[in-house]
């Protein structure tokens, strides 16, 4: 299955590795689509799997290349009422209150149950500065296309970029 047809980074490296500690706060990925279509079954009990299963992902690439993460749980709720994507840097405010230096936020984009794309953006907690971010088109929505599309953009584009971020 072809799921991959781009990957682009929205912004450079920019945090100053004199002021990084590593500590990460990794919120769950959202998902944003277009109107149900009539007739046609939702398939949300499968993606709110999905997109916690990409944050599980994420995390688990962020703490096995040296991140420390810190607990999200405190502003689930929070972040879960708010779009993340659009909340005036909430992300942020919730990560430094949960004492890490860096806010991951992702989002997953549902064209169509063909056509998604998967964003994750990578923020200073302290300043709302962007460090990077980095998206991926992918093609089917399923726990397969998913999950290599996180993984891709670990091993293909963040981990890279991310590796100036630790002490």
């Amino acid at each position: 299955m072809a799921f991959l047809l781009t990957a682009s980074l929205a912004v450079g490296i920019t945090a100053n590795t004199a002021h990084a500690d590593g500590k990460a706060a990794v919120f769950e990925f959202e998902l944003q689509h277009g109107e149900l279509v009539p007739g046609v079954p939702s398939k949300k009990e499968a993606e709110d799997k999905r997109r916690a299963m990409v944050t599980e992902r994420l995390r688990a690439h962020l703490a096995n290349s040296g991140f420390d993460l810190v607990n999200t749980e405190p502003f689930a709720e929070k972040a879960a009422a708010a779009n993340l994507q659009a909340c005036g840097n909430c992300a942020d405010d919730f990560a430094r209150e949960l004492g890490a230096d860096y806010a991951f936020t992702g989002v997953v984009y549902k064209v169509s149950e063909l056509v998604l794309s998967m964003s994750v953006l990578v923020h200073e907690a302290a300043t709302s500065r962007p460090v990077t971010s980095a998206t991926v088109d992918l093609r089917g929505n399923t726990d397969e296309s998913w999950q290599r599309a996180i993984d891709y953009l670990y091993r293909n584009v963040l981990s890279a970029r991310l590796e100036k971020l630790k002490k």
